[in-house]
């Protein structure tokens, strides 16, 4: 046998200098820092100027710590859809925002107030509100960086800010839109309340938790009634707030429910006859019937006394006893003790009756100091002060009135979602929007609830959880007690109680605010504004600020419509935010819109879920499982971050951890080394090697019509905002019909197949179209290995300034190419034991039949063998596999019959070796 030859200088291996180690968090931020230089922003606006528009209007986020994972989701989607729109040729500017005003922001700067031991009360509102305004845009500017780090392409240097003087001239304006259309009305009903930050709550900023409550069961003594057997008997109501006690005014009864008398030591006391036995067990005691019967309705005209009567004044009234639809005998006792300041169903009944609120509790939780009973004492959402053994059980208690108190009731509660404390019913002067104020064209309850018919929803079960809310909303309420917001622009005058809608008046004030911000809403310019036909001490200038829902819920009338951002229009395509926003930013702009346009300002809302740990556990400092985006970018890079955005089913709540990135850090790997091997693969093509689809062997057609299958997967998943589905079927793509099947059987022909080979060229032709068509791809996915892999072949102009791949139209037997890739899994699951009983080294050495009926290959049985990845192809009864008997071929290492001995040619390399040689000496 002669020495074998070396034949690797002529095989064709791909050649590239791109790294199979990506080194993202050492390589993006270089990307970057070149997209910034270049403004590819600007270049891509230049590039789609005149295009479709599609609109995509940023909720601000609040200007207010560090990015956290629930930004970075939500960026990443926004990006996601701006990336791919614009891939389709659509003008797709994104403008982002922040929301700068509000107690998030206030409650920080008095923090720092606290540490320091200064009283924010004796600063100056002026100078609060700059430190405010500082604060916020202090926060602006680290979030703004650190958003721009996850690759989101935006006009980062024309945000728009919600303190922005013109942002809130803009707010203003939109306030006083319905102050001159009459949708504004100044009230006194309960409201969410929070002591501890001292103002109303919108119900979007209060979440609920389950706590443990203080419950008690109160008698108040029957001293009249129609029904001349209870006198003398005492109504029991149980509560679990306690505080509530000392501004009761009245008793509800079910009209329909069944009333009994029973006997309790030496009290005959009144209750619902289904809650007898679950009362009974509270009081420690069997209750046994003591006369009267009747229903509910059979107590109109009844009157009770509050326990601490004895007090005079307010608490010698007596108390009626009123029929309340909203009585239910599912806990308690069937009677429920009103508290007109304190409860919706309390307010409604006790004014349909002539009660009024008192205002007994102020707006730190302590009564008044004038309050006959505990004035002055509090605060009222203090455990220690609703306790058994607090100060208002034990009065109860000595008094005679108190059955039952235990600190043991679980359930769920209000708290403010700022400050974590609980929140209260709290009656004030507010400020209200009518939900079912009668006017042309409907109610703003009737116009909302067709806009959302209108609309469009991803997921659609969106459509029922917003339209629910509305549907049962109370009226909304504007105003807030606090500093640093939007003032109420409202000029009220003092006789009347009637806020002045004067045009003129209005458009001075918003041009002051334009000039000069919120600080231009002060008393030394109280008469400027009003002008020459109004006396400013005829007027009670109002100091409320505006709930930040509505400065949100305004924003696209002032980034929309103000034409500060030409490139932008309204209304927008899409909306996009947490689920939490249907209460929130998608209701407050819907109503806000309805209100003053007519319709939403929005076509579609498009929502995600939240993000959880691993275990699915909600994400908190406390528990100390919260997932850092700047740590992840810093360990992984950002891409890895985006690629798990993406693959999640981001439209319920997701779970993320180390495992969970191991996995798609895995999966990155695949995509990339896809890519490597395209320009590897792909070097020194020109266009003179390309190859019509019509004159390619049938496997590269078939490639062609799976890409051409890919292409309309990928083009419906955009307009379903699906982009899991779009992410997983690239990722399947890139796996299972390239790497392990499309350049697992082409390899031989690209390695060892002369470069004019039609077979080749057809390959090559082939790897360029999916290099051109999976770099655009997933350039809105992997935006800095997309740019990097597209300069590595094409330096200059970025990817993402190119649009969606033209890819060819090619016809195939779809069912015979699924029958035939059946068959090649079979083949290889046959091929497997053998390879591990090291009967065969790999699956060239086989030998393979095929039953009689398996479907053709084009070029029968060798294209089979081809197919196979195999030695040579037979067919026969059933699926069989042998070892070879033909040598192997020393260059394609192949084993064919004829292949004289083991290192020798086959004919295929005899030729292209020959070929090479006689090159290579003409070179030389």
């Amino acid at each position: 046998m002669t020495e074998q030859r070396d034949y690797r200088p002529t095989v064709f291996l791909p050649k590239t200098d791109f790294p199979m180690k990506a080194g993202l968090p050492q390589k993006e931020p270089g990307i970057l820092s070149r997209w910034q230089d270049e403004d590819l922003y600007g270049q891509t606006r230049a590039a789609r100027a005149g295009a479709e528009k599609f609109i995509l209007h940023d909720g601000p986020p609040y200007a207010n710590g560090d990015m956290h994972i629930g930004h970075a989701l939500n960026h990443i989607l926004k990006d996601m859809v701006i990336r791919t729109q614009t891939l389709l040729g659509k003008d797709a500017p994104y403008v982002p925002g922040w929301d700068c005003h509000g107690l998030p922001i206030e409650w920080k700067v008095e923090e720092e107030y606290r540490k320091k031991k200064k009283n924010k009360d004796e600063v100056p509102p002026k100078e609060f509100r700059a430190e405010c305004r500082a604060y916020a845009q202090k926060w602006v500017d680290v979030q703004r960086e650190q958003l721009k780090r996850l690759g989101i392409g935006a006009a980062w240097d024309r945000p728009y800010l919600t303190m922005d003087f013109q942002a809130e001239a803009t707010i203003v304006g939109e306030l006083l839109k319905f102050a001159e259309s009459g949708q504004l009305y100044r009230g006194a009903k309960p409201v969410m309340w929070s002591p501890v930050e001292k103002t109303a709550l919108a119900e979007a900023e209060v979440e609920y938790e389950d706590i443990v409550s203080t419950q008690i069961d109160v008698a108040f003594e029957i001293i009249d009634s129609p029904v001349a057997e209870l006198v003398g008997a005492y109504a029991v109501i149980w509560t679990t707030t306690p505080w509530t006690i000392p501004v009761n005014q009245a008793l509800a009864y079910g009209p329909e429910v069944d009333y009994v008398l029973v006997q309790l030591g030496d009290k005959r006391i009144l209750l619902a006859e289904a809650l007898v036995a679950e009362a009974g067990k509270r009081y420690g005691a069997e209750l046994a019937p003591a006369g009267w019967t009747g229903k509910g309705a059979d107590l109109a005209g009844t009157m009770a006394r509050h326990p601490m009567h004895a007090l005079g004044g307010f608490f010698a009234a007596p108390r009626p006893l009123l029929a309340g639809d909203f009585v239910t005998t599912d806990s308690g006792t069937g009677l429920v003790h009103m508290a007109p300041d304190h409860g919706e169903d309390d307010f409604a009944l006790c004014k349909a009756h002539g009660i009024e609120p008192k205002f007994a509790v102020q707006a730190d939780g302590k009564y008044r100091e004038d309050w006959g009973w505990l004035g002055g004492q509090g605060s009222v959402i203090n455990p220690k002060f609703n306790a058994p053994d607090g100060p208002i059980c034990t009065a109860l208690a000595e008094a005679g009135a108190l059955l039952a108190a235990s600190a043991d009731y679980k359930h769920s509660y209000p708290h403010s979602w700022r400050s974590k404390a609980k929140v209260i019913y709290r009656c004030t002067p507010q400020w209200f929007v009518p939900m079912d104020q009668a006017r042309e064209g409907g109610t703003l309850r009737e116009k909302a609830l067709k806009a959302i018919a209108d609309t469009r929803f991803v997921p659609e079960k969106g459509r029922n959880r917003i339209g629910a809310m509305v549907e049962g909303r109370p009226d909304w309420v504007l105003s807030r007690q606090r500093a640093w917001g939007v003032p109420i622009t409202l000029f009220v005058d003092r006789k009347t109680g009637q806020y002045l809608a004067d045009p003129a008046v209005n458009a001075r004030i918003i041009a002051g605010v334009m000039a000069e911000g919120v600080d231009a809403w002060d008393d030394e310019r109280a008469q400027d504004y009003l002008g020459p036909d109004y006396n400013a001490d005829d007027y009670e200038r109002v100091t409320d600020i505006l709930d930040v829902w509505f400065d949100s819920g305004s924003t696209h009338a002032f980034v929309l419509e103000s034409g500060r951002w030409p490139e932008l229009s309204w209304p927008a395509n899409l909306y996009l935010e947490g689920s939490d926003q249907h209460r929130g930013w998608f209701q407050s702009s819907l109503l806000e819109s309805c209100a003053t346009r007519g319709r939403a300002p929005y076509d579609a809302i498009l929502t995600h879920g939240f993000t959880m740990d691993a275990k699915g556990m909600k994400m908190s400092k406390s528990l100390g499982n919260t997932v850092n985006p700047l740590d992840l970018m810093r360990d992984y890079g950002a891409d890895i971050l985006r690629l798990w955005a993406l693959s999640v089913d981001f439209t319920e709540d997701h779970r993320i951890g180390k495992e969970i990135l191991g996995g798609v850090a895995d999966q990155y790997r695949k995509l990339r080394n896809t890519f490597r091997y395209l320009l590897g693969a792909l070097v020194d093509f020109d266009e003179a090697e390309r190859v019509a689809p019509a004159d390619m062997p049938e496997l590269e057609q078939y490639m062609l019509a799976r890409l051409g299958t890919l292409d309309a997967t990928l083009a419906k998943a955009v307009a379903d905002f699906d982009f899991n589905t779009y992410t997983r079927a690239l990722t399947e793509f890139c796996n299972e019909d390239l790497s392990a099947f499309f350049f697992d059987i082409r390899k031989d022909s690209l390695y060892c197949d002369a470069p004019t080979d039609p077979k080749r060229r057809a390959y090559r032709t082939v790897l360029d179209t999916l290099f051109h068509a999976l770099v655009r791809y997933a350039a809105p996915v992997m935006v800095f290995t997309a740019e990097e892999v597209w300069q590595s072949r094409y330096p200059g102009a970025s990817v993402h300034l190119l649009e969606w791949p033209q890819v060819p139209a090619v016809s195939v037997d779809v069912a015979r190419w699924d029958a035939l890739r059946a068959l090649r899994t079979a083949v290889n699951e046959a091929i497997e034991p053998l390879r591990r009983e090291k009967v065969l080294g790999s699956g060239l050495e086989a030998n393979v039949t095929v039953p009689a009926d398996a479907p053709e290959a084009e070029h029968g049985l060798e294209g089979l063998a081809e197919l196979f990845i195999t030695g040579t192809v037979a067919r026969g009864q059933e699926l069989a596999v042998t070892r070879t008997e033909d040598h192997k071929c020393g260059r394609c290492w192949r084993h064919l019959p004829d292949v004289a001995e083991d290192g020798a040619l086959c004919g295929r390399c005899e030729t292209v070796v020959a070929a090479h040689d006689a090159q290579a000496g003409g070179a030389a």
